[in-house]
């Protein structure tokens, strides 16, 4: 005989769990001491919205799902925030929270909420377990669902009268490949035609390009077709940014620099676009044909309604794209004529000397200390706009910004994770005042975990996005301002090391000290937004939209 909770943590280790994160309560204790006596790392964390956003970025980051643990009503609603987070994001999770006994009632309602209901919106797939010896079914459904496209996350309730119950031993479900099939032969000849047609061709590199199991393959597809390209936000990594073919990121929806190129392609070929990103350009009746490219078919909107699909597994579904034009396409680079005046327009006083530094400043020393596979993990803010079109990438998935949730929060425990799974890889974590304070907590968590991490606070004391929307819209400058606590001393009381940048020349060494020293460091320094108004707003806005 065999407990529910052991039989739990057994269908864990066989489908390869190594770290479960999060806060147990009363009613995961079986599970806890089934993860005692196994080899499962219990990774506790001070807050459950943090334990799910590492969860999801361990998702994110290998493709097979992050693991997170917590006790019922309070605890399970904590981790909603993480499952939007997951959900939007595409990254593969598996939440497992506790429940009171459902055979009896003894403490009758107390604590009781229906998470199962809460978290059907957020999940794709959302389960109480009713029984133990179902347990290695639902797990392995679990895991499955919450890997195949498109990834997402999954729940699982599990009361604690089923987590105590003995029953026979289960065998575990066996664990079987689910291959992707290529997109249709008809469906490339389609897209391959449109290709040869074109007179300026672009490439589009969105969200579902960056999966690990894709980004093998793009980079293939973009050197034999020579067709230029450029990325979303989410996209950033999944073909090397030095390539002489990027042509920028789009952080904006329009009138932006990248859009020059955008505006002027008769084609755009949407690889991985998936519309939950705030749109990189915006369809109309006049603008480019786009072939959407994708292991899903594309969701039809007002701004994206694509002209033709290719949907299968991307990285051989472009293999076979790019057999039928390889050295066929004499216009390929039609639109390259374009791109030194794209980039040089976004490097902008990227190396200018002023106190407190711009945005541009900041992307540009961050970029000096982090190496090719180094990880940026960013919270929200306004700096992420100023990264996404400033910070070039030449590995996939080393620049973690959220651009489908786009909540605060995530940035910390997000590099926390990145900095777990690869230990010898310089990690940053990079966030605002205000998103940094929501989950800072978890400073004491990474110093516990003895993690190498580098945190970068923006210190503008405000919410400074929406104050900069405030402005835009001519709204007076009202309740976003606050103050905050002394970041060295509050880094220091945590364990970790403290510093706060009070010149631009000390900037990068600040950063190199804390890299070359290893632990735990925080680094504080002020930030100039006036760029905000004078380059995304002033200079934009007087840009007129180039025509076809």
């Amino acid at each position: 005989m065999i407990k529910g909770s052991d039989l739990l943590v057994a269908a864990l280790e066989h489908e390869g769990v190594d770290r479960i994160f999060g806060v147990p309560g009363e009613e995961n204790l079986d599970v806890v001491e089934s993860l005692r006596n196994s080899k499962i790392e219990l990774v506790l964390t001070r807050h459950e919205q943090a334990a799910a956003f590492m969860a999801a970025t361990h998702g994110r980051l290998t493709g097979k799902p992050g693991v997170c643990i917590a006790t019922l009503g309070p605890g399970a609603l904590n981790f909603s925030t993480g499952a939007a987070y997951a959900h939007l994001g595409a990254m593969p999770i598996v939440m497992i929270t506790g429940q009171k006994a459902i055979m009896s009632s003894r403490q009758a309602r107390f604590q009781i909420v229906d998470v199962i209901a809460s978290m059907k919106p957020l999940t794709k797939l959302s389960r109480q377990i009713v029984s133990a010896a179902s347990i290695p079914t639902l797990v392995r459904d679990a895991f499955r669902v919450a890997m195949e496209e498109r990834p997402g996350p999954v729940h699982l309730e599990l009361p604690e009268d089923i987590a105590g119950e003995k029953v026979a031993n289960v065998p575990m479900v066996p664990l079987h490949p689910i291959e992707i099939p290529v997109a249709h032969r008809e469906a490339l000849d389609r897209a391959a035609e449109m290709i040869l047609r074109a007179e300026r061709p672009l490439i589009m590199l969105g969200a579902a390009a960056s999966r690990p199991r894709s980004t093998s393959g793009l980079a293939g597809f973009v050197r034999r077709t020579g067709i230029p390209f450029f990325t979303t936000q989410m996209g950033k990594g999944t073909v090397p940014g030095g390539t002489n073919l990027y042509m920028g990121t789009a952080a904006l929806s329009e009138r932006d620099y990248v859009h020059d190129a955008i505006d002027r392609a008769d084609l755009i070929i949407a690889i991985g676009h998936d519309t939950i990103e705030k749109p990189p350009f915006i369809m109309g009746p006049h603008g480019p044909q786009v072939i959407h490219v994708s292991y899903t078919p594309a969701n039809v909107e007002q701004v994206y309604f694509p002209d033709a699909e290719v949907v299968g597994d991307v990285g051989p579904s472009l293999e076979l794209l790019a057999d039928r034009v390889e050295g066929k396409l004499r216009k390929a680079g039609a639109l390259l004529s374009l791109r030194e005046g794209i980039l040089s327009r976004i490097a902008d006083r990227a190396k200018e000397n002023r106190w407190p530094p711009t945005p541009q400043r900041l992307v540009h020393d961050v970029r000096q200390v982090i190496p090719s596979d180094g990880i940026v993990a960013l919270d929200n803010g306004m700096y992420k706009i100023w990264f996404a079109r400033n910070y070039r990438t030449f590995v996939a998935n080393t620049l973690l910004l959220d651009n489908a949730l786009a909540t605060m929060g995530a940035g910390l425990p997000s590099a926390m994770m990145a900095a777990m799974l690869y230990p010898n890889r310089r990690v940053m974590a990079v966030c605002g005042d205000g998103g940094f304070m929501m989950n800072s907590q978890e400073m004491e968590t990474a110093v516990r975990l003895r993690l190498n991490l580098v945190v970068l606070i923006l210190d503008d004391g405000a919410y400074g996005m929406i104050r900069w929307k405030q402005a835009v819209d001519a709204f007076p400058d009202f309740g976003l301002t606050f103050g905050n606590p002394d970041f060295v001393k509050y880094a220091e009381s945590y364990g970790a090391k403290g510093a706060r940048v009070e010149a631009m020349e000390d900037l990068v060494p600040t950063l190199e000290a804390a890299f070359k020293s290893g632990g735990v460091h925080l680094i504080a320094v002020p930030i100039d937004y006036s760029e905000n108004t004078r380059v995304l707003v002033e200079e934009l806005r007087s840009r007129m939209p180039t025509a076809s």
